[in-house]
């Protein structure tokens, strides 16, 4: 079983940039596939991005797409979201996940997909 910490989530400004971070601990973090979902205040937590096992590949949502980059150490065992040219609309309790059911390349976008969870972080982007 693997526990997962997010750190890095904070108040900005729109157009700024935020780096969140989440460390894995109790597993073998390179077998797991890697997600990042997000929940804003009365709406439905949603996918962000999900990183493969090698961190190779990657798939984001629309919303993020050009946006948001998501990358992972496997010496670390850190998988990492950075956030550039923040909106308010991006506000949120930033959730990191695994899963490790996935296939190498696997990159599921679904809740249901994902084994473990964090905690979340707090993400607020004042327009």
């Amino acid at each position: 079983q693997v526990h997962l910490v997010e750190s890095g989530g904070g108040l900005v400004q729109a157009g700024d940039s935020l780096r969140l971070s989440c460390a894995a601990s109790g597993g073998t973090f390179s077998s797991y596939v890697m997600g990042w979902f997000r929940q804003a205040s009365g709406k439905e937590r949603e996918f962000v991005a999900a990183i493969g096992r090698g961190g190779i590949a990657t798939y984001y949502a629309n919303s993020v797409k050009g946006r948001f980059t998501i990358s992972r150490d496997n010496v670390k065992n850190t998988v990492h979201l950075q956030m550039d040219s923040l909106k308010h609309e991006d506000t949120a309790v930033y959730y990191c996940a695994a899963d490790r059911d996935a296939p190498y390349y696997g990159t599921p976008s679904q809740q249901y997909d994902y084994d473990y969870w964090g905690q979340g972080t707090q993400v607020t982007v004042s327009s």
